[in-house]
């Protein structure tokens, strides 16, 4: 299995065997709706680097639904009053980002349910799985995901979507603490910059999970190579 660690590519031959077990595993995409997407000019929290991954992730999807594995699609809705945001106590980044973009306009308008803000821009089929209640930066938060997970008895989650270095990492870092094993599908993400994205991948290589191109993945699970769990104890060999 070809993994990235610390932005090196590594072959590792053994030890990650429950990681990439595609009975205990989901995709989890997270924000890829109109409010991040949206091209025009009042797109509310705009993430354009993101828009070059829709096709790609569409892609992806579709033949990870040709495997039987979920994919669970999570976006941000804050209720109308404004109580889970501006008018109680906002989220961080509503004052600190524009430090570094500059002023947003719209951005009151952000993930406001029944908005065209929140609509999905990749593909949502029948099939799949939505999370919605998504208020702060986790997936998990304050969400029913860990819950979704543990029904459909998933131990492992693949990440994509947006922004690499804010909701990715963050989804990494609770994943990791609830005690599932992540993977992040590093060519299915985007940061805030090239740096960013380095730094929050790095970030995950080294302490929360696996960093993968999604295409090595699906020849992993097209394989039948990893439909064991490994053995406790088993050693990792490093080419």
């Amino acid at each position: 299995m070809r993994i990235h660690v610390y932005g090196q590519p590594r072959d590792v031959t053994t030890g990650f065997d429950d990681y990439l077990d595609p009975a205990k595993t989901a995709v989890v995409s997270i924000d890829m709706h109109r409010g991040h997407l949206d091209p025009s000019p009042d797109c509310p929290c705009p993430a354009p680097r993101a828009r070059d991954v829709v096709a790609p992730i569409d892609a992806f999807h579709d033949k990870v639904r040709a495997l039987g594995i979920p994919i669970i699609h999570v976006r941000s809705v804050l209720r109308r009053s404004g109580v889970d945001d501006l008018n109680g106590i906002s989220a961080a980044w509503r004052r600190t980002f524009p430090l570094h973009v500059g002023a947003i306009p719209n951005s009151e308008a952000h993930a406001i349910e029944g908005s065209r803000w929140t609509e999905f821009v990749t593909r949502v089929e029948p099939s799949d799985l939505i999370v919605e209640t998504k208020r702060r930066l986790s997936a998990f938060y304050p969400t029913d995901l860990d819950f979704l997970l543990r029904n459909m008895r998933v131990e492992t989650i693949v990440l994509n979507g947006g922004f690499t270095d804010c909701c990715v990492l963050n989804t990494a870092f609770d994943a990791n603490n609830h005690n599932y094993r992540v993977i992040v599908a590093q060519d299915l993400v985007r940061g805030t910059d090239d740096n960013l994205e380095a730094a929050a991948l790095a970030m995950v290589s080294l302490h929360l999970g696996l960093v993968v191109n999604s295409n090595d993945l699906l020849d992993e699970w097209s394989s039948g190579k990893a439909s064991g769990v490994a053995a406790a104890g088993k050693s990792m060999k490093i080419a």
